[in-house]
């Protein structure tokens, strides 16, 4: 019999978690069906509570609910306690176990362009979930100074306060939108301004060498600004990509080539 999994999320006909899920079988020989489900804004916790009663084996959270399944979880990784949000769930001997791959979905996927994250300083611009999904792994895959900006100051400042103990060895800090400066190995636009439609301008005094857009499949003034200036720029569909990949091995032990699916 196949193996159950799935994604829950709301709204979830977007998804292309089934399609990737499906093609890494093919390419591993795993048997596995891999399955949308919506659930009811108020519904998450019956939802996942039902797909683990029957035979479930493990399943994707994407939005609004990450932050309810870190609150679900009974264990945790410690990237996801980090993350304080869960994406890939899975149970264990009876107790659900959660992690977060987001973060490492991104460090593939820039390691897949053959971009190097030694020694880097990067510019993280927003300061909600997304960002705070990613500082440790990229941290970890030898980031050494981390800037965050972020329009409200004071969020930016808040996120680096809570994760400096968790990278002791780098050098976190905060900024706002307006004080953009200064000369970056890269710059990660972790904003959901291509979902919205809204401009996000870069000031000419912003240098910066490679553009990581974390979205994907929407038009992006932030790619557009690092085309117009000839710098090597993505979006984020090898995060996606990536984070999948990182659920599959978590939960099936084989872990499928990430350049074989962009």
């Amino acid at each position: 019999m196949s193996k159950l999994f799935a994604v829950i999320g709301n709204p979830i006909e977007h998804s292309r978690s089934p399609e990737l899920h499906h093609a890494f079988a093919e390419k591993t020989g795993i048997d596995l069906n891999y399955v949308k489900r919506l659930a009811p804004l108020d519904g998450f916790t019956a939802s996942v509570n039902e797909f683990f009663a029957h035979n479930g084996v493990g399943m994707n959270v994407t939005v609004p609910f990450k932050e309810q399944a870190f609150a679900l979880c009974q264990q945790l990784t410690e990237r996801a306690k980090i993350a304080k949000a869960v994406n890939t769930l899975w149970m264990e001997n009876g107790i659900l176990h959660g992690d977060n791959t987001d973060g490492q979905g991104l460090v593939d996927a820039i390691k897949a362009l053959d971009w190097t994250l030694e020694n880097t300083d990067i510019l993280i611009i927003g300061a909600g979930g997304a960002t705070r999904g990613v500082v440790y792994p990229l941290v970890k895959a030898g980031a050494k100074k981390i800037v965050i900006a972020n329009r409200t100051r004071s969020r930016a400042e808040q996120l680096v306060a809570d994760l400096q103990s968790a990278v002791p060895k780098a050098e976190l800090s905060a900024c706002s939108l307006d004080e953009l400066d200064g000369q970056f190995d890269l710059v990660i636009n972790a904003t959901s301004a291509s979902l919205t439609g809204d401009a996000l301008i870069l000031p000419e005094t912003l240098t910066f060498h490679h553009a990581y857009e974390m979205a994907y499949g929407k038009p992006s003034s932030f790619i557009d600004q690092a085309k117009a200036r000839q710098i090597p720029s993505s979006e984020g569909f090898g995060m996606l990509v990536g984070q999948a990949i990182e659920a599959f091995y978590i939960w099936n032990g084989v872990r499928p080539n990430l350049k074989d699916f962009l």
